[in-house]
């Protein structure tokens, strides 16, 4: 059966960090017959392995388009991801649930979200893509379900769109309220190759993951707790 012509279906600005969970979301919105058109960030992050790991999952995929917004938020820095802080590791579940981390970027997703409801507007798509976790998550203020509601709601004050009634615009967070192993579960069930993506806070140069940042833990708990194989 031919695949249907990205004209005739609806539009959506799927955020893709090259994760695990960014990855299964946009695995999920192909699925429900978006047309997805990912937008990934270049904003001065420890690697660029995990944007090499976007353009593959965004090829395997088949994305409509993808664009790596190049952003610099190494002055601003006090993140361990921008900045010289070193990457926690080690850390039990218990520290994890306490407190926000060092790898927490001031104003992320606000930033992120901010870059793809203006593509969003431009390409005349009514929805937005974001893979948060409020459960699995380490700490971080902009996953929780209140935050992407207050967002959506200023999307429908900023926006021409929204304030002369073109269309507004609708952020979908289908992965916020599953557990990690729910979300590995998900993606197997959408064939996504895991392979393609990258989790790790703080890979060697090689790129292979260091196994030991909180992101590694979550996605091993994630896997183990699944019963599947992390390739």
């Amino acid at each position: 059966m031919p695949e249907p012509h990205p004209n005739s279906q609806p539009k959506a600005v799927c955020l893709l960090s090259g994760g695990l969970d960014s990855s299964t979301c946009l695995a999920l919105a192909r699925s429900q017959g978006y047309a997805c058109f990912a937008l990934s960030f270049d904003y001065g992050q420890r690697h660029r392995v995990e944007l090499d790991a976007a353009a593959r999952v965004a090829r395997s995929l088949g994305a409509v388009r993808h664009v790596i917004a190049q952003i610099d938020l190494r002055p601003i820095g006090h993140s361990a991801l921008t900045g010289d802080l070193a990457v926690p590791k080690g850390r039990s579940p218990q520290d994890m649930a306490h407190g926000i981390p060092v790898t927490y970027v001031p104003a992320r997703n606000t930033i992120f979200l901010s870059f793809a409801l203006a593509w969003a507007e431009v390409l005349e798509a009514p929805n937005i893509f974001i893979g948060v976790n409020a459960l699995d998550y380490s700490g971080y203020p902009d996953c929780r379900p209140e935050y992407i509601e207050a967002f959506e709601r200023m999307a429908a004050l900023a926006t021409k769109a929204g304030v002369e009634g073109g269309f507004r615009i609708r952020i979908h967070t289908p992965l916020i309220r599953l557990s990690k192993a729910e979300i590995v579960r998900l993606g197997h069930g959408l064939h996504l190759d895991f392979s393609l993506t990258h989790s790790c806070y703080d890979p060697d140069p090689q790129g292979r993951p260091c196994g030991q940042c909180d992101s590694c833990l979550l996605r091993r708990k994630g896997f183990d707790e699944a019963g599947i194989a992390d390739r």
